[in-house]
């Protein structure tokens, strides 16, 4: 483990370029979030930490974990149970990535092998398992109901909207409230509660708690339709998956959504025969991708993320100015500008 930690730490200290002022400004207690997970991934049991590690090493940005610590920093929090909910959270969400490969077939993320394509599907689905328990373990370790209230229900929401997801999963009726639905549940669930808790270890006013709930369930919406967007219009270096996975797993996103409705018969025979039949020929995400910039449904999506990240700048405006407030708030125009 000593290894993995090195890499792992060293990785976090040259984030993206959009995340690396908020992350500097938090990076100690970053590192100290770094050093929690490594500890509590540790198991006698030597899969665990092999497989786990592979994950958090793929994990990126640590993009949930910086907005619980950047929240509490917001708040002036000097205590110090956010380091250990940021871990919490970053377990979550790394759980719920290794169950997500596993339901897609998935077998590159951010330009890496997922683990259930180099060690199968029963071992990545049972380390998931393993990374949700180490989430309560910290939880129940914070010793607050109202936390525990908070991450516990997002975990189940985030489980409802990937049951969710699947069911509109080849359905070209679905509609942009069933989609909206999925991606509040799937994503936004957990940047909500990342930056929620960051008020309530802080102990700070209703009105900032909500403020903060607010920030993160819109700048997560956001967050998850460019993410959309890009896999219709960006390259696999900047994406760091195959471009079109979406497409050929027949999911049903936004774009997907605009594009159906904007089509004409002959252009719904088209989708329904590559979402619902998948029956895909080789040209047929190029053909899905001009019909999208025929119709102007990439940039209607971008204007989707941008009124979401519209609602999550006002939502910080009871907040006094300061460094940390505009670097949360330049993170939000950094998300919707990936679509450019």
């Amino acid at each position: 483990m000593t290894g993995f930690a090195s890499i792992e730490i060293a990785q976090e200290t040259a984030p993206r370029s959009g995340l690396a002022p908020l992350t500097a400004l938090v990076q100690d207690d970053l590192q100290a979030v770094n050093r929690l997970i490594l500890q509590h991934m540790n198991s006698r049991v030597s899969l665990i930490p092999q497989l786990a590690g592979h994950i958090v090493a793929a994990g990126g940005k640590r993009l949930r974990p910086i907005l619980t610590l950047a929240s509490a920093r917001l708040c002036a929090y000097r205590g110090r149970r956010h380091i250990r909910l940021a871990a919490c959270v970053e377990f979550i969400h790394t759980a719920t990535l290794l169950h997500d490969d596993v339901v897609d077939q998935s077998n590159l993320r951010r330009g890496l092998s997922t683990a259930n394509a180099l060690w199968g599907n029963q071992p990545s689905v049972l380390v998931g398992d393993f990374l949700f328990s180490r989430a309560f373990q910290l939880m129940v370790a914070d010793g607050s109901l109202k936390v525990l209230k908070i991450l516990s229900d997002a975990s189940a929401v985030i489980a409802e909207g990937e049951v969710q997801q699947l069911i509109t999963t080849n359905d070209t009726a679905t509609s942009e409230k069933d989609y909206l639905s999925v991606v509040g549940a799937k994503t936004a669930a957990l940047f909500s509660a990342a930056c929620q808790i960051g008020a309530v270890v802080s102990e700070r006013p209703e009105n900032e708690e909500s403020a903060l709930e607010s920030y993160g369930r819109n700048f997560g919406i956001a967050f998850q339709i460019i993410d959309d967007l890009l896999d219709y219009s960006a390259s696999q270096g900047e994406l760091g998956k195959t471009i079109g996975d979406d497409f050929r797993e027949g999911k049903i996103t936004l774009p997907v959504i605009l594009a159906f409705a904007r089509a004409d018969e002959a252009e719904k025979s088209f989708w329904r025969r590559c979402l619902e039949d998948m029956e895909q020929t080789e040209s047929d995400l190029g053909h899905a991708i001009e019909l999208m910039r025929r119709h102007g449904v990439l940039k209607d999506t971008a204007a989707y993320a941008r009124a979401y990240a519209s609602d999550a700048r006002e939502a910080l405006a009871v907040f006094p100015e300061s460094p940390i407030k505009q670097e949360m708030l330049e993170l939000i125009d950094f998300c919707v500008e990936r679509a450019y």
